[in-house]
């Protein structure tokens, strides 16, 4: 049984605080993944500290065995920890591994060597196209204040007509406006991608501003929420719920579901995988991949209820 987590050691702290500013600086990692890797690096080392009886060093990590990495999954996976979780929070331990072996000149594999645990990654679950027109078009009648309803229904129609997450609706700001044919949105790790702008979501957007309190002006939030601030995700997740209640749909109908709703039916359509990962400003075409799952389980739910030898 191991005793408490350790302090870490400052020549530590130190290699984790270099590496942490490499995946920030060079790998464009963005605040929050930084956020999540110093947890993950975190509780590896306090259980280190606390597993062999003393402050984990970078000398004292060359001598790492798969024995050691399996004992911290089991003590993970003990607390509670998801096989997702898990298997992310061991990969950031192996990414600081390689740099730390790297950088101090040591064989670090039999510790990478090391197997994560499997997991099946959960299909996006997308909203029929017929529910994302109902989603939208009674999203401008819920709020007794005018607009309001306007702003969440100027807000879900970027969601699912450009395929936004809600962070990056929610970040444009008074100088992004008037739309152009197109639109440059900042994604994840500060990369920047280019969206075309559907003619519905330009005048969704520009019915908002015409009966906002405010005008677009620079350095301004577009979205704004009662008070003039920029605009929270928990207002838009709310908004969400009531047309959800509404409209009798899944705990799964959220706004992050129009964004997958975005990818899907764009598939669907004939679209090709590069481009809706381009679209969707995902790094690594495996992450746009879990899409010909959802249109797979389609395929395989029409075939299996009209087929005639069913």
């Amino acid at each position: 049984m191991t005793g408490p987590p350790l302090a870490l050691a400052p020549a530590m702290a130190d290699a984790l605080a270099r590496w942490l500013e490499g995946e920030r600086a060079v790998r464009g990692r963005s605040a929050h993944t930084i956020t999540a890797y110093q947890g993950d690096l975190l509780a590896f080392l306090s259980f280190l500290g606390g597993y062999h009886g003393a402050p984990a060093l970078p000398g004292t990590l060359t001598a790492l065995t798969q024995t050691d990495m399996r004992a911290f999954a089991g003590a993970e996976r003990a607390r509670g920890l998801s096989p997702r979780s898990l298997a992310r929070r061991l990969s950031a331990v192996r990414s600081f591994l390689r740099w730390l072996s790297d950088r101090e000149g040591f064989d670090a594999s039999r510790a990478l060597s090391a197997r994560g645990p499997r997991y099946r990654r959960s299909l996006p679950r997308p909203i029929p196209v017929d529910q994302a027109r109902a989603v939208l078009a009674l999203a401008g009648t819920r709020h007794p204040t005018p607009w309001v309803a306007a702003r969440d229904a100027a807000v879900l129609t970027m969601l699912y007509g450009l395929g936004l997450r809600i962070s990056e609706a929610l970040a444009l700001d008074g100088e992004d406006w008037p739309f152009g044919d197109t639109l440059v949105i900042k994604g994840k790790g500060g990369r920047e991608r280019v969206v075309p702008v559907l003619p519905v979501a330009a005048a969704a957007v520009g019915e908002y501003l015409r009966l906002a309190p405010w005008s677009p002006s620079p350095g301004a939030p577009l979205f704004r929420g009662v008070r003039g601030g920029r605009l929270a995700p928990g207002a838009v997740q709310q908004a969400m719920v009531s047309l959800r209640q509404s409209l009798g749909l899944p705990e799964t109908a959220t706004p992050h579901a129009l964004r997958h709703s975005f990818a899907t039916h764009l598939l669907a359509a004939g679209g090709d995988l590069r481009t809706i990962q381009q679209l969707l400003g995902h790094a690594s075409l495996s992450t746009t991949q879990v899409y010909t799952g959802v249109d797979d389980a389609h395929l395989l739910a029409v075939h299996r209820a009209a087929h005639p030898r069913r």
